[in-house]
């Protein structure tokens, strides 16, 4: 009998498995650009908006990710991992309009949808936010809980709602010893941009 139990299981935790890898393979072919190993769960997650979704190699979404890509797109950069149920979004609902439902409103102002640019090797903790027109700097930390609605500089470590700048992730001098170990020269971030940043 436990064999049956058992063997139940397997097929209850397989069948999800295989469809979740059928549809991460349609899904990676529908995006506007998908880098390699990225490791994605759509059966479990909300995407939608994919032909403006871009996700660089080495990123992990995982299941319970919510990203809506509206007018705007969103880019994801390289090595980027998120914690549980990230949301993200790059647009919101025209509110000016006199006697009309906010639902009946299907126009938009181009100021209702924003790019969302999460740089390489950004970390998200779990069940964080971002809005539309903001970008997560390269190296960053995003604080579990968190609601982005500004850009922060890279290697800062953000947290709050909304979201400020905690600390930073390194010294200038770190940051640029950092760089010069991972990236390439053309790809480093500058000294007197990092300063730039910082102010």
């Amino acid at each position: 009998m436990n064999y049956i139990f058992r063997y139940c299981i397997r097929l209850y935790l397989v069948f999800p498995y295989v469809i979740d890898k059928l549809l991460g393979f349609c899904y990676k072919h529908l995006m506007r650009s998908c880098g390699s190993h990225v490791y994605i769960r759509p059966l479990y997650s909300d995407i939608k908006g994919l032909h403006n979704l871009s996700i660089g190699n080495g990123t992990s979404i995982p299941k319970g990710s919510v990203f809506y890509c509206t007018e705007a797109p969103l880019i994801i950069g390289n090595k980027v991992l998120f914690g549980p149920r990230p949301t993200i979004i790059t647009g919101d609902h025209r509110i000016d309009r006199l006697g009309e439902y906010i639902v009946d409103v299907n126009e938009k102002l181009p100021e209702n949808d924003k790019m969302v640019t999460i740089e390489d090797d950004v970390w998200t903790g779990a069940n964080i936010t971002i809005l539309k027109g903001v970008t997560i700097g390269r190296g960053s930390v995003v604080a579990a809980g968190s609601v982005v609605t500004k850009s922060c500089p890279p290697y800062s470590i953000i947290g709050g709602v909304p979201a400020k700048i905690i600390k930073y992730r390194f010294t200038v001098e770190q940051v640029l010893e950092h760089e010069r170990l991972l990236y390439p020269v053309d790809k480093r971030l500058r000294k007197e941009d990092i300063l730039k940043s910082r102010l």
